[in-house]
């Protein structure tokens, strides 16, 4: 049984997502406040953490950034603002997908259940290398000059798709399909920021891209060049 850590501080809402979240067989543990959320993450060890932004004590940001110092554990931030910003804020503290509230159950057990596949999918032992940069996606492991990159869950997703289709245009649509297992047209914005996280942690300039090009209006393709990749049997 997967087991779910929610910091919510109301009472009403945490309430309807305990009840969702056991008819989808989760084990859930619950924390009104950040402080409380960080411990019960550090004492049960979830699948999977849905986290509100608004918090009393320490704000959902703090609360995340602190949680991605000690921990991978994907993380579902719920949230009332649903500015640009707010989502790039959220993304950069280390969030691995974005809900605005109000949302639809349905939604959010789509979400959910996405991040869980792709946390539990078999990795490949495969390592790549572009200059400083070396990606093992067996390890799960992306160093830049011998120096390890913290990337989330959800960062390592999208690189994998990218990299599993080298030279290849993804579409938006695709992307969002084989990284979020999503069709939702709001989470065009999400890739993004997503893209752009990536691009910087892996010391790629949008302006003069190395690794990772945009299509305007269409995509993105990965265009490393002197790549090595090791396949092991």
């Amino acid at each position: 049984m997967n087991r779910v850590v929610l910091v919510e501080d109301d009472q009403l809402l945490r309430r309807a997502l305990r009840a969702s979240f056991r008819n989808w067989d989760f084990e859930v543990v619950e924390a009104g406040s950040g402080e409380e959320g960080l411990t019960m993450v550090a004492n049960h060890r979830p699948d999977l953490v849905v986290l509100d932004l608004g918090l009393p004590g320490i704000d959902g940001l703090t609360t995340l950034r602190t949680l991605r110092a000690f921990s991978a554990v994907p993380v579902l931030v719920l949230t009332v603002n649903g500015e640009l910003r707010d989502k790039i804020a959220a993304f950069e503290a280390g969030a691995d997908d974005y809900v605005t509230k109000p949302f639809e159950p349905q939604e959010l057990r789509v979400r959910v259940r996405a991040q869980l596949r792709r946390t539990a999918a078999p990795r490949r032992p495969v390592v790549f290398r572009s200059g400083a940069l070396a990606i093992d996606l067996g390890q799960r492991l992306v160093t830049w000059d011998g120096e390890p990159v913290a990337l989330t869950p959800t960062e390592f997703r999208l690189l994998e798709v990218l990299l599993g289709n080298r030279g290849k245009l993804l579409t938006r649509e695709e992307l969002l399909k084989a990284v979020w297992r999503s069709d939702f047209r709001s989470d065009r914005g999400n890739l993004r920021v997503m893209i752009g996280h990536l691009r910087r942690k892996l010391h790629d300039d949008a302006a003069h891209p190395r690794l990772v090009f945009t299509e305007p209006g269409l995509g993105y393709r990965w265009i490393a060049e002197d790549e090595v990749v090791d396949d092991e049997p």
